[in-house]
């Protein structure tokens, strides 16, 4: 008894100095990450130029969702959904009524409706997400978004302040910086791009703000708001870590879709040839 009393003695002393000194480490830890101050370039803006890419589920449900199978059930694990903590802030999506029933007749008719299946553009900011990697290059003028998958693109002009001509894929784009941060408005989008492949979705109203804040050399946390008050009833907001790619040479590889979907989008207007007689048969 007396062995183990100076047993727990000993083992209460540990414990008290390993808190202490996690608590006086603690708050440098903090400190360190709050005062990262990223690379400049030339003009002395925060150097974001590389290839990133995000790693998660969010491409496959921005929201918080178990695991569950591929939507081809004879392919066994393989084209499973992994589960995923969700990247939206502040609880579930605040869907209007009417919206919120369009978004569940989305999910359970993803492969026939989902845009991305038929390799249409991504859209922003689902583009950011895909399990595709993408590329920064910035002047003191523009930002460059080069998106790995189905060549998607964008060109984000700082200081503008003309509205979009017309609404498109990917999005009329103006930035800003506030101190390290890119900061991204983002309007004139088509309604017809996804937040992910369970359905979440949007409007032609589709408002988003972006920002690209670097956290450390190799990562940066991307936090973007959106506002649509034809879907939601209010603003919302999602964020996630951005990874640069070390991989030795890396570089954006050629993601080209297209011939991937034509016998599913255009395979029934296919000619069917008629049957040709057998010889020695005469036709009737």
């Amino acid at each position: 008894m007396r062995g183990s009393g100076r047993g727990i003695a000993i083992t209460s002393v540990i414990v008290v100095i390993v808190s202490s000194l996690w608590f006086s480490v603690a708050p440098s830890l903090g400190q360190t990450t709050r005062a990262f101050r990223a690379p400049r370039t030339a003009d002395g803006r925060p150097d974001l130029n590389g290839i990133w890419e995000a790693i998660g589920t969010a491409y496959w449900n921005i929201e918080a969702h178990e695991a569950k199978a591929g939507p081809i059930v004879v392919m066994g694990a393989v084209g499973g959904i992994p589960g995923g903590l969700g990247v939206v802030e502040g609880g579930p999506l605040p869907y209007r009524p009417e919206a919120l029933v369009k978004k569940k007749e989305n999910a359970e008719n993803w492969l026939a409706r989902d845009p991305v299946v038929r390799c249409y553009l991504p859209g922003i900011p689902r583009a950011t997400y895909m399990p595709f990697p993408f590329q920064i290059v910035q002047s003191p003028e523009y930002v460059s978004f080069s998106y790995e998958f189905a060549f998607a693109s964008r060109v984000v002009n700082i200081g503008m302040k003309s509205e979009a001509p017309v609404d498109s894929w990917m999005g009329w784009s103006r930035g800003s910086w506030d101190g390290d941060t890119l900061v991204v408005d983002v309007t004139g989008m088509v309604e017809d791009t996804w937040f992910d492949s369970a359905g979440n979705f949007h409007s032609d109203a589709l408002h988003l703000v972006e920002r690209y804040t670097p956290t450390s050399p190799d990562s940066l946390l991307y936090e973007v708001t959106v506002e649509d008050p034809k879907v939601f009833t209010r603003p919302w907001k999602m964020s996630m870590p951005l990874y640069r790619r070390l991989d030795k040479n890396m570089q954006l590889l050629e993601y080209n879709c297209v011939p991937f979907v034509e016998e599913l989008m255009y395979g029934h207007l296919r000619k069917t040839e008629p049957a040709v007689p057998s010889p020695g048969r005469k036709n009737e």
